[in-house]
């Protein structure tokens, strides 16, 4: 065998090495990817490549003829190979290195998604996934708030900057826009400042489709409109149309169904303050004077406690939603938006800090990612038009929202 051949072999064992062993290594963390299988086949593949990797060192180191080629096409292979065994390696460290930022990031973000908690499950076993929930989570401590707090009487001395921010303001003002960043993304805080003037909007097709947030803006009237509450998704497809648990519109009960997992009403009772509830019928909220409510958490503060988060609170880091009430009855509405490559926006804790900054003493997180917007209206008449303030990126990473089942609105 001449020295080209040889040099040939061991670069074609080399990329076949890597490759069966990230397949190896990542079947021995997960079997929702590689199951176990495949990953004997890995293994075996793995110990022969090792071999003939040896056999091309030994048959190059006995070859003392000097043969021409060509250097520059094997420069070109070495160059390859390199890059692809440095990327291997790289991709390998990342996942199972000693830094578990990444994994945090991806376990947490992955697994707080409705369709795609399979991310994660490709690379990390039940185990290690509960594991790594287990160290980033949030807790409100099963607290529900208590309306007698918020006593909607005017604040006219500002104790610092964010206060200023939110009290300085035409005595008109039914709302103003405060803009600013979280994590380098793009974040846009409505403080609204008649709460009579929010309620629930909800999809024209409900149980059919969701519809966008600019569309109902529009067709409601809403001068300023994020979304509300989650919605159940079963089939992949329904776009929106279900919303899960309980929504109330105008004292109006729209769906009642059972709740689970970090859902809560979160809503507005007749005496126009936020309240926030972990589980209760649309009957019994009714009787609790709820007049507009939808599904949705976990909770931030409530009555002026913080959530207590751990790590970044267990949801990772994305779009983001979150509603919240001051004492003196402003309300705040906070869409965050996520980078073009939708790995930035806001954890759980990002949302806690802000509301809790800016006097928030009762909060709640809302739907988030692709459904995290905020459309302001602009003009009267004919001449009015409904824009997205924010930039909203789906999972193909377009530039674009998602149809969606309920609305608060701000309607004059």
């Amino acid at each position: 065998m001449n020295k080209k051949k040889s040099i040939l072999i061991i670069w074609i064992s080399l990329f076949v090495l890597f490759t069966s062993l990230v397949f190896y290594i990542i079947g021995c963390n997960s079997n929702y990817l590689i199951k176990n299988t495949f990953k004997c086949i890995s293994l075996v593949i793995l110990i022969i490549s090792i071999i003939s990797l040896i056999l091309g060192i030994i048959y190059l180191l006995k070859n003392k003829r000097r043969q021409s080629f060509a250097k520059a096409k094997m420069i070109i292979i070495s160059i390859l190979i390199s890059l692809y065994i440095l990327g291997c390696s790289s991709f390998l460290f990342i996942l199972y290195g000693p830094f578990t930022g990444f994994k945090d990031w991806l376990v947490t973000t992955a697994m707080a998604t409705m369709n795609h908690k399979y991310y994660c499950k490709w690379f990390y076993s039940e185990e290690e996934i509960n594991n790594v929930l287990g160290s980033n989570y949030i807790d409100d401590g099963g607290r529900e708030t208590d309306p007698t707090l918020v006593n909607h009487e005017e604040i006219t001395s500002y104790k610092n900057e964010y206060e200023k921010q939110i009290l300085k303001r035409n005595k008109d003002d039914l709302y103003k826009i405060i803009k600013f960043e979280v994590n380098g993304c793009d974040a846009y805080l409505g403080v609204v400042y008649d709460p009579s003037k929010i309620s629930v909007g909800y999809t024209k097709w409900l149980g059919r489709s969701g519809q966008y947030i600019y569309d109902m803006a529009k067709e409601q009237n809403s001068v300023l409109t994020i979304n509300g509450g989650g919605f159940q998704d079963p089939n992949y497809n329904s776009n929106g149309a279900n919303p899960v648990g309980l929504t109330i519109s105008n004292g109006k009960i729209i769906t009642d169904y059972s709740m689970g997992g970090a859902s809560g009403v979160v809503g507005f009772n007749s005496d126009n303050t936020l309240v926030l509830f972990q589980n209760v019928s649309g009957e019994k909220a009714l009787e609790m004077g709820i007049r507009d409510a939808v599904s949705m958490g976990p909770f931030l503060i409530v009555n002026g406690k913080k959530s207590f988060t751990k790590g970044n609170g267990g949801w990772g880091y994305a779009a983001r939603t979150a509603i919240g009430q001051r004492k003196d009855g402003i309300v705040l509405m906070l869409v965050v938006d996520s980078n073009a490559t939708r790995t930035k926006g806001a954890s759980m804790k990002d949302l806690v800090d802000i509301m809790d900054r800016y006097g928030a003493i009762n909060a709640a997180n809302l739907d988030g990612g692709t459904s995290s917007v905020m459309v302001e209206k602009h003009g009267t008449g004919k001449d009015a038009t409904f824009d997205m303030l924010n930039d909203p990126i789906d999972s193909a990473l377009r530039h674009r929202t998602r149809g969606i089942p309920t609305i608060f609105k701000v309607v004059e």
